[in-house]
């Protein structure tokens, strides 16, 4: 009985919190301030292959999680936005089912995932090098060292490399500006870092090799390299580099 009269208090305590917040027409609200000089931030959700429309189907979710989700979800018009940033790691990950060419570790990996856990994956390979030369192993050993397990669920994240013909796609679609990179950090150390540059079918993926770095700073020659391919491969600038997991630990690059 105790418990429950806490619990109406903490109600009703939330309720008059509630009341004091200001109810407004989203919509309306947000193309006034836009009308006003004030700029909008809209995040997206989810990655670009997710998408309900231009994702891997049936492998999607049940929204726009592109460009489109600021016009629909919050009805502002394709005219009004501005920049577009796209957010890429360094690598690729994916959770659950669905096509990943340069998933480390292909089919292994991806059964692997589907059925073992966190703790699972730690009792069994409690030590794992990250320039293995089994590529499921090297795909664990990125996991673990990017932290690379579903934020709600615990899921394990399948690792692979970059995918260039994905990343060109998920620019086209959404229309990107600028680009940025993040955990180019978890990259530290790794000898050789592949990018998958094509995928000419279910069998047959092309890869360019990169000497590995030591740091993530563009004096690093290697580092350097990476993102300049990048660059060039999308015709985009990397505007913001992320080099930790900390808000201040980012590259901020001007455009030259």
């Amino acid at each position: 009985m105790q418990n429950l009269i806490e619990e109406e208090k903490a109600f009703f305590r939330a309720i008059r919190f509630m009341k004091k917040m200001q109810i407004v027409n989203s919509a309306y609200w947000i193309n006034e301030q836009l009308d006003g000089g004030k700029s909008i931030l809209a995040e997206g959700a989810q990655g670009t292959l997710l998408d309900v429309d231009h994702g891997d189907f049936p492998f999607v979710t049940s929204s726009n999680t592109t460009i489109g989700g600021v016009c629909t979800g919050l009805g502002i018009a394709a005219n009004r936005i501005g920049k577009v940033y796209g957010l890429f790691k360094a690598y690729c990950t994916r959770v659950g089912s669905g096509p990943f060419p340069s998933e480390l570790g292909a089919e292994n990996s991806a059964n692997w995932c589907a059925t073992k856990s966190i703790e699972d994956e730690k009792n069994i390979y409690p030590n794992v090098e990250i320039n293995n030369v089994n590529t499921f192993f090297k795909g664990i050993a990125l996991r673990r060292k990017g932290n690379e397990f579903g934020a709600t669920t615990g899921r394990l994240r399948r690792c692979g490399w970059l995918d260039m013909p994905k990343l060109k796609y998920a620019c086209m679609i959404n229309g990107v500006t600028d680009l940025v990179i993040s955990k180019a950090d978890v990259l530290i150390g790794c000898h050789t870092i592949e990018v998958c540059t094509s995928n000419k079918n279910e069998n047959l993926h092309v890869y360019r090799h990169f000497d590995g770095w030591m740091e993530c700073t563009l004096e690093d020659i290697n580092f350097k390299k990476y993102l300049t391919f990048i660059e060039e491969e999308t015709k985009l600038p990397i505007h913001i580099i992320s080099v930790g997991p900390d808000r201040e630990q980012v590259i901020i690059r001007e455009k030259q």
